[in-house]
C-alpha cells in the first residue's frame, strides 16, 4: 500500500467529523479565494492580508508534510533533476521577490525546497512554507524550460500569495498536524483517482461546493500572477499556453469535460484563452524547439518515472532500433535531433540500470557528436558517462571524468559518492574536506550529510559518522530521529572516554553532539506539542 495512502487512512476516522472535505486537483492543496476590491483595482493583497495564520504555523504545516513524504520510496534525489528543476525555481523566485510579488519576510523565513516523487502523473504542487513537490511525469512531458516554469510560477504563486493561509482562514481552528494530516490525505488522493471520486461522493457537497468555487477563483489568480512571474523572469510566455493545451489534451483521455462545478480549476480551455488573452496579438502560439539539455533532463525523469524491468528493456529497445517500426522508426526519430538524443540517454540509462555495457557505451558513442558544440548537454554526458563508469565498479574512472567539472551541487554530490565507492581512507578524507565547506553554506542538505556520514565512519569517526547521520534528519524536519542518534553518539562518548579516552578528534565531535542535542531536543519537544 502506497505510505501517503496508508498515512491517510489511518487518520481518516479521527479527522473524519473535524476536517471540511476539500478538493483534489492539479496543485493538490489550494482552495481560492475571491478577488478582494484592492486586487481587482490592480494591487496585490498585502501578505497576511485577510489571514489568521503565522509565517511560523505555515511552515510547521509545510514540515509535518514534508517529514513523511522523504519516508516514501517515491521520493527521489535525483542531484541532476533536482539542480535542473531547482534552477528554475531560484530565478523564479528572485525574479517574484525583485519585482514586488515575494515579500522579504516570507522569502526569509521559508524554506524553498524542491521535492521530486515518482509519479507519472503531468502534476506539481505546491506546500505551506515554500516547499514545492514535482513529479517526475512532469518533467518528462514538458517540451522546454518555458513549460516547466510555467508550472513553477503558478505554484509560486500560490505561496507569495499566502493561498494555503488564506484557505485556511475559511476551515475551522486546527492544529498544524491535523492540517498537515489533511494535505497528506490529499496527496494521496492525488495519486489514487478511487480516492478523490470517493471524497466527492462521500457527502457534505455544500461545504465541498464551497471549498471548490474558492479554489477556481485562487487558480485563475495564480495563472495571472505566475505569467506575470515567469514573462518578466526571461521565460516565454507563450509556455503557459502550450502547457495548458498538453493538459487539456491529456485530460481527454478520463475526462469528458463535463460537471464543471466540481472542479477545483477552471476549465482548462478557458484558462488557455485568459493566457492567450494576455500575449501580444503578434506572438505566435508555438513553443521553443526543445533544447538538447531538456531533451536529456526529460528522458532522464522519463526513465526514473519507470523503473520496471520491462520499462527499461523498452528504452534500451528504442535506441538500440529494434522496436516495432524497426528501420523506418529510427530513421524519423534521426530526422529530430533533440528526439534522437532523448532516446539515446533514455536507452543509455536503461542499459545501465540493465547492466547492458556494451549498448550504454555504443549509446554514449552517438550522443557525444550531437552534443559536442552545447556546454550544457555535454556536461549531462559527462555525468551520464560517470554513472556507467561507477555501475561498472570503476569509481576511479567515475571521478576522473566528474572532478574536472565545474563546481555545482550536482557536480559536488556526484563526486563525493563515487569518492565513497572507493572505500579507501584517501578518497573519504578527500569527501570531508569537500562536504565540509559545501554544508557550511548549505546546511540543509540532507543528502551531503548522507555522504558525510559515510565519509566520516570509513576514516574511522564513528561519533561524526553517527552525528551527520542525525543532521540528516534533521535536514528533512525529523527531530525525533536526529535526537535518537545524537542520543546513541552521546552514548558511545560516554562509553569510549570509561574505556580507552577520547583522543582530540572524538572530543571536539562530543561537543558537538551535545550542543545539537541540546538544539534539536528543543525542536523535537516543539514537534510533539504540535500532536
Amino acid at each position: 500500500m502506497n505510505k501517503f495512502k496508508f498515512i491517510a487512512s489511518t487518520k481518516a476516522q479521527t479527522l473524519k467529523q473535524k476536517i471540511i472535505p476539500i478538493s483534489v486537483s492539479v496543485c493538490l492543496i489550494f482552495s481560492s479565494v475571491t478577488l478582494n476590491a484592492q486586487y481587482a483595482s490592480g494591487r496585490l493583497p498585502s501578505l497576511g492580508e485577510n489571514t489568521e495564520m503565522t509565517l511560523g504555523e505555515e511552515l510547521k504545516i509545510g514540515q509535518s508534510v514534508v517529514r513523511e513524504i522523504v519516508k516514501d520510496p517515491d521520493y527521489v534525489d535525483d542531484p541532476v533533476l533536482v539542480e535542473y528543476v531547482d534552477t528554475i525555481w531560484r530565478n523564479l523566485r528572485e525574479t517574484s521577490l525583485n519585482k514586488g510579488y515575494l515579500n522579504q519576510d516570507l522569502n526569509d523565513r521559508f524554506a524553498w525546497e524542491v521535492l521530486l516523487i515518482r509519479d507519472k502523473t503531468v502534476n506539481a504542487f505546491a506546500l505551506p512554507g515554500g516547499f514545492m513537490g514535482v513529479h517526475l511525469g512532469l518533467i518528462s512531458t514538458v517540451s522546454n524550460k518555458d513549460e516547466l516554469a510555467s508550472v513553477l510560477g503558478h505554484e509560486l504563486s500560490h505561496i507569495s500569495q499566502r493561498h494555503i493561509a488564506r484557505m485556511m482562514a475559511k476551515q475551522s481552528q486546527q492544529t498544524p498536524l491535523l492540517l498537515g494530516a489533511m494535505l497528506l490525505g490529499l496527496i494521496a488522493a492525488s495519486r489514487s483517482p478511487n480516492a478523490a471520486g470517493a471524497m466527492i461522493m462521500g457527502g457534505q457537497a455544500g461545504a465541498m461546493q464551497t471549498q471548490l468555487n474558492f479554489s477556481r477563483d485562487m487558480e485563475r489568480e495564480a495563472d495571472r500572477v505566475g505569467f506575470s512571474v515567469m514573462e518578466q523572469a526571461g521565460y516565454d510566455p507563450v509556455g503557459f499556453v502550450t502547457m495548458f493545451q498538453k493538459l487539456e489534451q491529456a485530460s481527454r483521455l478520463n475526462d469528458n469535460g463535463g460537471f464543471p462545478y466540481l472542479r477545483s480549476h477552471p476549465l482548462t480551455t478557458e484558462r488557455i484563452a485568459d493566457m492567450q488573452g494576455r500575449m501580444p496579438v503578434s506572438s505566435l502560439m508555438t513553443a521553443k524547439p526543445m533544447s538538447l539539455e531538456h531533451a536529456m533532463i526529460s528522458a532522464r525523469a522519463k526513465v526514473l518515472v519507470n523503473p520496471e524491468p520491462d520499462e527499461q528493456h523498452f528504452f534500451s529497445a528504442q535506441a538500440n532500433a529494434s522496436g516495432a517500426n524497426g528501420l523506418s522508426n529510427i530513421t524519423l526519430l534521426k530526422s529530430n535531433t533533440p528526439l534522437w538524443l532523448s532516446t539515446l540517454y533514455a536507452g543509455a540509462l536503461a542499459d545501465i540500470h540493465l547492466k547492458n555495457w556494451i549498448l550504454a557505451e555504443k549509446h554514449l558513442q552517438e550522443i557525444t557528436p550531437l552534443v559536442a558544440k552545447d556546454p550544457a548537454a555535454h556536461k549531462l554526458l559527462i555525468y551520464l558517462k560517470a554513472e556507467l563508469e561507477s555501475a561498472k565498479g570503476n569509481p576511479s574512472g567515475a571521478i576522473n571524468l566528474v572532478q574536472g567539472l565545474p563546481k555545482s551541487r550536482t557536480q559536488i554530490l556526484m563526486l563525493n559518492q563515487y569518492r565513497n565507492a572507493t572505500h579507501t581512507v584517501e578518497e573519504a578524507k578527500l569527501v570531508t574536506d569537500s562536504l565540509q565547506v559545501w554544508l557550511s553554506q548549505n546546511p540543509r542538505d540532507a543528502l551531503a550529510w548522507e555522504l558525510m556520514s559515510q565519509a566520516l565512519f570509513a576514516i574511522g569517526n564513528t561519533i561524526g559518522g553517527i552525528r551527520a547521520d542525525a543532521e540528516s534528519q534533521a535536514a528533512h524536519w525529523d527531530f525525533a530521529s536526529a535526537v535518537d542518534r545524537l542520543k546513541a553518539a552521546q552514548d558511545l562518548t560516554h562509553q569510549m572516554a570509561s574505556q580507552s579516552g577520547l583522543d582530540a578528534t572524538a572530543q571536539f565531535e562530543a561537543s558537538i553532539v551535545d550542543v545539537r542535542l541540546r538544539n534539536l531536543e528543543g525542536a523535537r519537544k516543539e514537534q510533539a506539542l504540535e500532536r
